[in-house]
């Protein structure tokens, strides 16, 4: 009886022990580490990838804000007037103050150089090669001007783009004394037409026109046509009246070709 008391406990105490072995098995299958890496791993590509696509894209929204601090002003002349531009594009000056016309951005493009845009119509000014003045729907090389403090503190503004070709003077926005807008290489910066005074009526910040859609080039369709006119003038005999300019004369009024008549042969 004893005997068979004492085979059954240790019967039973070598199930539980072989019972017992067997555990650390079962957990270990349960674990898994091998599924745990990887899915961590996947987490962790699936946070940075996110992260790097909120990052590009606020890369992208940032470099659409507005970047450039520029004013609203008014440009008042020493003639007596404000530079305005009216509805149909053409600039002269008004002697009212309160006019929206004569609001206009300066918005700076380069070091002590400027772009012009009309508030209400949203044109910019601009001079071509013959220095006329004229207005742009898009920015272009023409439409940027040196601005520069004269002795008197008055401001003028000259062309970058376009001189006198013998001299090297250059060719100055301008109002003549009965407000109208003059030719740039007429404008001399010791005169009163020359001479502008702003007067800022707030800071404003503007995006850069060159991201505009814009072409900081002279079209080559207008180049061709510029000497394809010359060509014929000087085969026909007659005299062509080039423009004095350091560069090649920009044939553009308000971003498409301007055709001068031919002069009749003599």
């Amino acid at each position: 009886m004893a005997a068979a008391i004492a085979s059954g406990l240790i019967r039973q105490k070598r199930q539980a022990r072989e019972q017992h072995v067997d555990r650390p098995a079962t957990n270990r299958r349960r674990k898994s580490p091998n599924k745990n890496k990887g899915l961590c791993n996947g987490n962790l590509v699936d946070i940075f990838s996110k992260v790097r696509i909120f990052g590009l894209k606020k890369r992208r929204l940032r470099r659409q804000d507005p970047q450039l601090k520029g004013i609203v002003t008014r440009l008042y002349c020493r003639q007596g007037y404000y530079l305005q531009m009216n509805p149909d594009g053409s600039l002269d000056g008004t002697k009212d103050d309160s006019s929206n016309s004569s609001l206009f951005n300066l918005i700076p493009v380069g070091l002590r150089v400027v772009a012009i845009q009309s508030v209400k119509s949203g044109l910019y000014i601009a001079m071509n090669g013959e220095g006329h003045l004229y207005t742009s729907e898009l920015f272009t090389a023409e439409c940027k001007f040196k601005e520069s403090v004269f002795e008197n503190y008055y401001v003028i503004y000259s062309s970058m783009l376009y001189r006198q070709q013998e001299s090297g003077r250059a060719w100055f926005l301008g109002l003549n004394k009965d407000g109208q807008a003059m030719k740039g290489n007429r404008v001399k910066k010791t005169k009163p037409a020359a001479h502008f005074l702003p007067k800022p009526l707030e800071v404003a910040m503007y995006r850069e026109p060159s991201l505009h859609d814009v072409g900081e080039t002279v079209p080559k369709a207008a180049a061709a046509a510029a000497a394809a006119a010359a060509a014929a003038a000087a085969a026909t005999g007659a005299v062509a009246a080039t423009s004095k300019s350091t560069s090649e004369p920009a044939m553009m009024n308000g971003g498409k070709p301007v055709s001068k008549p031919d002069k009749p042969a003599t």
